[in-house]
């Protein structure tokens, strides 16, 4: 194709030949074999491949180009020259399209940012060969120019990229960095999955070098959320501590912040250290003072005599997911498709002092091939039993307290279950599924998951890693007194 050019062929006549038959048997290829029935014995013969490769040394020798792209690094000198077609540009972006058609000159003059201009010939390349290799910090610059020039697929795939790579390991981090462009570009997409994903594995983020770096919107949307999956509210403060001690805030900024920790589930113990040991704590304690006292009284007295009193509906009463040994515990179920398991383990009844006593025992059943009682073995008039359905079956969670008891009066009980998933090569969470009490399991448990694969994205070494959270709630038995 490239030597028919040399010898005279338009430029556009070559060009576009080449891509009509990429076009025919990449994109159309699977269609065409579809509407066109094969005689029995015939063959598909798929050399797009080839094709794709001749795209790409027709982009790296310059033959036949009819367009320079003069990419200007702004605020620089510096100009990086491409020899491109302008067939390939129009056919994989508008703007392009847009900007030839006003072009007054045989180049198209291009100012980009550092970063966009380092990788805008990875760039170029895409929209020749329709792939591109992508590093952890190419993927902001590179989406960037998809969404600039409008390549809405590539812009898609990047998105995509970003969203299964929030867990790989980088020299600074790059959730932090990731979210706040997603913010300022509107990709809610990806922002939603960074703020998930730093609500769920809040713990190893505040180990990492990104926690000081988090901005004050991010801080106090993660403040005000009851998934956040940690610890315990203690790890919070100490860290919400350091991130205020390395950034400075204003004072009112500060006071914010030191009033969305949820006191009241702080052990009365270590409010006492904090209130002695925390410099933090003693320069702003006037602005939390009430919050403390409240704590304490929470602590002091039961949840129904507290009740009649004050509103324990509030957010300074309502648990995270606390990964402590008070609130729930770990599961490894090895094997998980080989038959039903049972596990027992306790919790406090409440994270009230008073209550921090009283354990509750609660069951946890596992079954991986659950079935309906209409899909489940039964008996003929013969009495021979006709065969049960293996398939269908859908793993099951069912966690249920062993016992009832009088102290459950004015407490319902959240019950969470994560489900744990190696990404990149650390464990992170994959999934959360909450149920209350009125509901004794999840209905959509693992519905997507297929624990029969053994590399499963659900399953780490063979085995599922579930952690179970049992979450106290506190309900107003009387109407709060004003």
């Amino acid at each position: 194709m490239v030597r028919s050019c040399e010898q005279g062929i338009p430029a556009w006549v070559a060009v576009g030949t080449l891509l009509f038959l990429i076009h025919s048997v990449t994109v159309r290829g699977a269609a065409l074999k579809q509407e066109v029935p094969l005689d029995s014995g015939a063959t598909v013969l798929n050399h797009s491949m080839s094709m794709v490769q001749r795209m790409e040394s027709l982009l790296a020798l310059g033959n036949s180009s009819d367009v320079t792209l003069r990419v200007q690094t702004i605020n620089t000198d510096e100009v990086k020259v491409i020899q491109a077609h302008s067939l390939v540009l129009t056919l994989q972006s508008v703007v392009f399209e847009e900007l030839l058609l006003s072009r007054n000159n045989s180049y198209l003059l291009l100012r980009e940012t550092p970063d966009c201009a380092a990788v805008f010939d990875k760039f170029i390349r895409y929209l020749y060969c329709g792939d591109i290799s992508v590093r952890l910090d190419q993927a902001v610059s590179l989406h960037k120019l998809a969404s600039k020039y409008r390549v809405w697929g590539l812009q898609q795939g990047l998105t995509q990229f970003m969203t299964q790579h929030l867990s790989s390991d980088s020299p600074t981090g790059h959730v932090i960095g990731w979210y706040n462009y997603a913010l300022q570009m509107g990709d809610m997409v990806l922002r939603d999955s960074c703020l998930q994903y730093l609500s769920w594995n809040l713990s190893s983020v505040f180990q990492s070098a990104e926690w000081s770096s988090i901005s004050e919107d991010l801080l106090f949307s993660l403040l005000q959320r009851s998934d956040l999956i940690l610890q315990s509210e203690l790890e919070l403060y100490e860290a919400l501590e350091a991130w205020l001690s390395q950034n400075q805030p204003v004072s009112s900024t500060v006071e914010s912040a030191l009033k969305a920790v949820r006191y009241g589930m702080i052990p009365p113990h270590h409010l006492f250290r904090l209130q002695k040991q925390s410099p933090l704590m003693q320069k702003h304690y006037e602005s939390i003072r009430d919050l403390l006292y409240l704590a304490f009284q929470f602590h002091s007295a039961s949840p129904i005599q507290l009740a009649k009193f004050f509103d324990v509906n509030c957010s300074i009463f309502t648990p995270r997911n606390y990964l402590s040994t008070s609130w729930g515990s770990p599961w490894v179920i090895n094997n998980p498709t080989r038959d039903d398991r049972s596990f027992s383990f306790q919790t406090q009844l409440g994270p009230s002092g008073h209550d921090s006593s009283k354990r509750v025992t609660w069951n946890a059943l596992f079954s991986p091939r659950w079935l309906p009682l209409s899909a489940r073995s039964t008996y003929t008039e013969l009495g021979a039993m006709q065969p049960t359905r293996t398939d269908g079956g859908r793993p099951r969670i069912i966690v249920t307290p062993a016992t009832s008891s009088p102290d459950f009066a004015g407490v319902s009980f959240q019950k969470t279950v994560i489900v744990m998933a190696r990404q990149q090569g650390k464990i992170v969470v994959r999934h959360v599924y909450n149920f209350h009490q009125s509901t004794e399991e999840a209905g959509d448990f693992l519905v997507d998951a297929d624990l029969q694969r053994r590399a499963s994205e659900y399953l780490i070494d063979s085995s599922l890693y579930l952690h179970i959270v049992i979450k106290p709630l506190y309900h107003t038995l009387l109407v709060a007194r004003k």
